[in-house]
């Protein structure tokens, strides 16, 4: 049994079972919606038997549809002489989808090994859609019936229509032939001979287009100089009468295609005229005869469409139409072009033109000889000649070496490095720009930026448009560089070659303003030194020379980091490498300038922090040993925050708590004095001749006219104030007196008042009557400084009664 994909290896299980002399038997059991097919291609006496249970039947040749084992007896020693098996599958579509594909992987077909074997898919369209057979993987291409195929493996592809079978073409693996559509129903197939090991080979089938021809053969010509042969269908036989036939041809732009009708047989015709159809893009199509020249095709892809009449078939022996096609390309060529260049001032540049493909059509000339890659040295001149060379193809570079043999032939004045002004005749514009710099003995090459500082291109920080590469002659990359950042100088104590390039491969821009500076200085410390000057709130991420790889044995590398006052530099080790030391160690080193003591120091064997803080500008210093197992790489970031004066934030964070503390008790006094002054304010009475006592507060309804009688001009004050005379006796300040006792509240139903030792109990109602002293008089009062009255009321500044005696304003007592 197999699965939904379609395998004609898959469609058969069979094992051998017994052979004797005379006889082979073998237990067969089909697969679904598959035909067995066992016939004579030779005619012999051998019979084969088919039994299925108790049902044995015996003929020259017979087919098993149903999925069941079937015992095959062959009646003869060598049944692979007179008899070949077929295994056929159906694969049906919808107009939107296909039911399987076509595979050869069936390894139990071993067992027919010594039989011709044929494997065939019949394919079904739904109208109007074409049924499509790809070949994208391997290609296939179309030979000749007399020609077997290298692997003994050949394809068939064929036609069914109402008025027979066509053949469209024979086919073997491997070529330009890419699909291929047929009309309504059609037949794939593939005989594979005895003794030929089945090779497994998988195409897809799928839903096609709408064409109107009985097949439709898609070709891919290679780029190059090639050809490949087409044949007419049932070639050499006669194409059918009145039908049409396509080939679509994939051809570069760059190439032309030439078309050519070998072996053509023209039949007789009755009907209308054999013709053949161009059609390519940008033209419509063009109709010539078959025996017209055919055009150059040099526009890119075409179709070629072969029409037939419709032929005298009355007398036999006339020739149908037949015919070989033979499309060639080749690379189209274009004019040459020549151009002159003299680097005679150029500034010591010389100049590089190198072919991008191996195999490209381009053909370069230097002063008429041909040439693979073209030089022309410094201060040299050249005729140059290009021919199919496309800008892509080519790339246009220049360079230039600047030596010092001793320090003091060195020039002072910094060198510019400045994109040079070459020949507009090129045929690509210039892409890159090297400087080869070679200091004195143990001198040292110092590169400057001298319109803006450089950052180093990482990851998540690479370049946009320009990329700077600086290494070593040796090859040993120092790091890739870009504008806009903040390494102010880059020294090495070494040869350098520092490379200008575009990103994505742009034109470089000539110009007389330099990209960088250089100079030829001593000897350094280290191997390596870059100036950093960070700026605020910006994080400078710097790796070692060499990243990702790590850095060359015994090397050292330092950064003069600048850090300004009132800042401070937040150092993160952000990704640290350390390999396994044979020789020393590495080291990872922090230093104030103009301070013996580190800040920081680590070995490989030491953990590392993540991170530190410096208040100065420093050194970072990093030293590698003679690693025996991977490689020292470090990748630090740099950020620059503002200085914080903990002693002031400190004595700013004490005054604040204290001010905090101040402020709570000062709020805790005042709240505590208050609630004294509430609790010392003492309450008056006011005395109503009717009886009835109110404290302040209460509201007092207006009497009315009739009850007016018991309302008083004025009231004494020595009858208003008693309790401050009886605060006074009690401070010596007074005599001993009597005092009213307190008043309760009462209900205008109730009876006034009176003091208890009251010697007129009968009081009439509306008259006054001073309240009972021991004495007649009322006590002198204290000599006091004039002040504000303690109440301001109406009722202390009324008029006195008429002769009665005035007492002055009250004076406060001093406490």
């Amino acid at each position: 049994m197999f699965s939904s994909g379609i395998t004609a290896t898959g469609v058969l299980l069979f094992s051998l079972v017994f052979t004797t002399r005379a006889v082979q038997r073998l237990t067969v059991t089909p697969d679904k919606d598959s035909v067995l097919k066992i016939s004579q291609a030779k005619g012999s006496a051998c019979k084969v038997c088919f039994s299925m249970g108790r049902s044995r039947t015996c003929s020259l040749g017979d087919q098993i549809k149903d999925s069941v084992p079937v015992t095959v007896e062959f009646q003869c020693s060598r049944p692979q002489d007179f008899y070949e098996v077929e295994v056929i599958r159906n694969i049906e579509c919808t107009t939107q989808s296909c039911k399987g594909h076509i595979q050869t992987d069936f390894p139990a077909s071993r067992s027919f090994q010594e039989f011709n074997r044929k494997f065939t898919w019949n394919l079904r369209a739904t109208a109007p859609k074409a049924i499509q057979v790809s070949f994208t993987k391997l290609g296939v291409r179309q030979v000749s019936p007399l020609i077997s195929c290298p692997d003994k493996h050949t394809f068939t592809l064929g036609a069914v229509q109402r008025t027979g079978n066509v053949m469209i073409g024979r086919y073997c693996v491997g070529g330009t032939t890419q699909s291929a559509q047929i009309l309504s129903q059609g037949r794939f197939s593939l005989d594979v001979p005895a003794s030929q090991e089945l090779q497994t080979h998988r195409f897809d089938v799928s839903v096609g287009e709408e064409i109107k021809s009985l097949a439709k053969i898609t070709v891919t010509l290679p780029p190059g100089t090639s050809s490949s042969e087409l044949f007419s269908p049932n070639y050499p036989e006669s194409f059918p009468d009145d039908d049409v036939m396509e080939w679509h041809f994939a051809v570069s732009d760059k190439q032309q295609a030439l078309v050519e009708f070998q072996e053509l047989v023209q039949p007789r015709c009755v009907k209308k005229q054999t013709a053949v159809e161009y059609h390519c893009r940008g033209r419509g199509a063009l109709v010539l005869r078959l025996t017209d020249p055919p055009p150059v095709q040099s526009q890119g892809n075409f179709s070629l469409t072969l029409r037939n009449c419709e032929m005298d078939r009355s007398q036999a022996g006339f020739p149908g139409l037949s015919l070989k096609i033979k499309v060639s390309v080749s690379t189209a060529r274009s004019p040459r072009v020549s151009c002159n260049v003299d680097l005679r001032k150029s500034g010591g540049f010389s100049l590089h033109v190198d072919k991008l493909r191996p195999n490209s059509g381009c053909v370069m000339t230097m002063d008429s000889v041909l040439k693979e890659k073209i030089t022309v040295p410094t201060n040299g001149a050249a005729q140059l000649s290009f021919q199919d060379c496309p800008p892509e193809e080519l790339r246009v570079t220049s360079s230039r070496v600047i030596d010092c043999a001793q320090l003091k032939d060195c020039l002072k004045m910094p060198i510019p490095l400045a994109v040079p002004f070459l020949a507009t005749c090129l045929p690509a514009p210039l892409t890159g720009a090297s400087w080869t710099l070679r200091p004195p003995q143990h001198g040292t090459v110092e590169l400057t930026s001298p319109v803006t500082p450089l950052r180093q291109s990482l990851p998540g920080q690479t370049c946009n448009d320009t990329l700077f590469d600086v290494s070593e002659e040796t090859g040993d990359t120092v790091g890739h560089f870009c504008p806009h950042g903040s390494i102010q100088k880059i020294q090495v104590h070494s040869s350098v070659v520092f490379s200008l390039t575009t990103v994505g491969g742009k034109a470089l821009k000539p110009s007389s303003k330099p990209v960088l500076t250089v100079v030829m200085k001593g000897e350094i410390s280290d191997r390596y030194i870059f100036t950093v000057t960070p700026k605020k709130n910006t994080t400078v991420s710097l790796a070692t020379p060499g990243w990702p790889k790590g850095m060359r044995s015994y090397a050292t590398v330092s950064w003069l980091i600048s850090v300004p006052n009132n800042m401070e530099a937040h150092v993160m080790f952000a990704n640290i490498n350390q390999p396994k030391c044979s020789n020393r160690h590495t080291n990872i080193r922090v230093q104030r300038i103009g301070r013996r003591e580190e800040d920081y120091s680590r070995r490989e064997d030491e953990e590392a922090e993540d991170q530190i803080r410096v208040p100065a500008s420093f050194f970072l210093n990093m030293s590698n040993c003679m690693p025996e197992s991977r490689e020292f790489s470090v990748l630090s970031r740099i950020t620059l925050h503002r200085t914080k004066n903990l002693m002031l934030t400190t004595i700013l964070s004490v005054v604040a708590a204290l001010l905090v503390v101040f402020t709570a008790v000062l709020v805790v006094v005042c709240v505590v004095i208050r609630k004294k002054k509430k609790q010392l304010a003492h309450q008056v009475s006011i005395y109503n001749p009717n009886g009835t006592s109110f404290l302040p507060g209460e509201n007092l309804s207006r009497p009315t006219e009739e009850n007016e009688y018991h309302i008083y001009d004025s009231i004494e004050d020595t009858l208003v104030y008693t309790h401050l005379l009886k605060k006074g006796a009690e401070m010596g300040m007074y005599g001993e007196v009597e005092t009213q006792e307190p008043f309760t509240r009462h209900s205008d139903s109730q009876k006034p008042l009176v003091p208890k030792d009251s010697r007129d109990q009968d009081m009439d109602v509306g008259e006054y009557q001073e309240f009972p002293f021991p004495n007649t008089k009322a006590p002198p009062l204290p000599n006091r400084p004039l002040s504000r009255p303690m109440v301001d009321n109406e009722i202390y500044h009324s008029s006195e009664p008429e002769g009665g005696e005035r007492i002055g304003p009250r004076q406060e007592g001093g406490d």
